[in-house]
């Protein structure tokens, strides 16, 4: 199942986006109740949320870090240097890891300001 995507740069530089394929598994995770259905854990080393303001735009960047964000409101796009482009929407996962290259352009398009979870995870 398709629930996520991933922006990285390739050798030369050059960022790609792709969609991520999650494993999941019944799990006994929260006992008594049922089993749930559960990838398995990943580490993190820490969270933090980001408020970005509506019309801004992030030219071309590379990720700060190896980062897990999770869209909760507002819309925008992601562009890769490829020219793939994605929305952003509540409800989108972006596993980022264009620490190096070329980076991407970020946009928040809607008249709402984005709200993410950003998880920090380890190189």
């Amino acid at each position: 199942m398709t629930v996520a995507f991933r922006i990285w740069a390739d050798e030369d530089g050059e960022t790609h986006l792709a969609d991520i394929e999650l494993d999941f598994r019944p799990t006994d995770f929260v006992p008594p109740a049922p089993p749930v259905m559960l990838t398995t854990p990943q580490p993190a080393t820490g969270y933090a949320f980001e408020q970005v303001p509506p019309g801004w735009h992030g030219d071309w960047h590379p990720a700060p870090g190896r980062v897990l964000a999770v869209y909760l409101a507002g819309t925008g796009t992601i562009r890769a240097s490829d020219g793939d482009t994605r929305p952003l929407a509540a409800g989108t996962i972006l596993l980022a890891e264009d620490t190096t290259g070329e980076g991407h352009i970020t946009t928040v398009t809607g008249p709402e300001e984005m709200l993410v979870v950003i998880v920090n995870l380890p190189d």
